[in-house]
């Protein structure tokens, strides 16, 4: 099992999230995801929110292996700014970027400038951006008249090996399936392990897979999973803490939500993320440690590290 981890939410120092992210790598983990794309938070003013790109490429450097991703937001990137920052950390560090996107929706972006655009804009952006990244990565003279990516004669230098980037879309509804269905090699599964809501957007998929003549098998998956080994010294219940922390699921019924979680001892938490992978076909399951402190980040890694847990860990 590929098993990945994310560390999300802004809860740890720089010394603390470079702790445990090396942790993560000397265990065996296949990724490990930290906080993308945002400009600050509108809760906990005092909290630092570093910037994720700048900490992914720092993470990057000072790790060995371990792939590193965090969550790129259409609007705060210009595309061809984006496929050139993203091709030099490939240049530099050869696969270790694990790279995701999305459209997002943060309020507290307007406070930079960032453009707070329609649902339906931010599609387009979108589906512009990932044919631009594309064709610049080939290395191709890129010029576009889109109605959000405007591009004269565009360059891309250095450009990737075999002229490509794994792409990985977070989606969950029919248009930003069929974002995936265009232009993606990883779906990640924007929704938690719930099988009726999986399996509709599964089944969309497959219909924007169609119309796009791609077979949806070729699309790898990725899903993060809300998980706690149990823990007897902290304090707020599971149900809530996944609330809290999830707001964007807040039309999941406490029914779904609780089957969502994964909790209890080691040996429980591992045979519930290797069902979890087997019944969705997650290539890329991630145990999400997000809004955890740094201590219980670290027995939960521990505790659950591929290495020690399975054999046949990189199955």
């Amino acid at each position: 099992m590929n098993l990945g981890v994310a560390l999300g939410w802004h809860v740890h120092s720089w010394e603390d999230l470079l702790d445990l992210v090396q942790r993560a790598e000397s265990l065996g983990y296949a990724a490990v995801f930290v906080d993308g794309d945002v400009s600050m938070l509108s809760k906990r003013a005092g909290a630092d929110v570093l910037d994720g790109w700048t900490t992914t490429v720092a993470l990057v450097a000072r790790t060995h292996r371990i792939p590193i991703g965090s969550m790129r937001l259409v609007e705060h990137w210009n595309a061809a700014h984006l496929a050139q920052a993203v091709a030099s950390l490939e240049r530099i560090a050869p696969g270790r970027l694990r790279f995701k996107i999305s459209i997002g929706d943060w309020e507290t972006d307007a406070r930079f400038g960032y453009p707070r655009s329609p649902v339906g804009e931010r599609i387009e952006r979108l589906d512009e951006t990932l044919d631009a990244l594309r064709a610049l990565w080939r290395g191709e003279t890129v010029t576009r008249e889109g109605k959000h990516v405007r591009l004269d004669r565009a360059r891309v230098r250095p450009t990737p090996g075999g002229g490509r980037i794994p792409i990985a879309v977070s989606a969950r509804r029919p248009r930003m399936l069929g974002l995936v269905a265009r232009h993606a090699d990883i779906w990640d599964v924007n929704l938690p392990p719930v099988a009726s809501r999986v399996l509709a957007a599964a089944k969309h998929l497959e219909a924007a897979c169609e119309a796009a003549g791609r077979d949806p098998a070729a699309i790898a998956r990725s899903m993060w999973i809300f998980t706690r080994v149990r823990d007897e010294g902290r304090s707020e219940k599971p149900l809530a803490e996944f609330r809290r922390l999830n707001p964007w699921f807040d039309d999941l019924s406490d029914r779904e939500a609780r089957s969502a979680l994964v909790g209890g001892d080691p040996a429980a938490c591992w045979a519930r993320l290797q069902e979890i992978a087997r019944e969705f076909s997650i290539d890329w399951p991630v145990i999400d440690l997000s809004g955890l402190e740094a201590g219980a980040s670290r027995r939960c890694l521990e505790a659950l590290a591929p290495a020690n847990n399975c054999v046949d860990a990189d199955t």
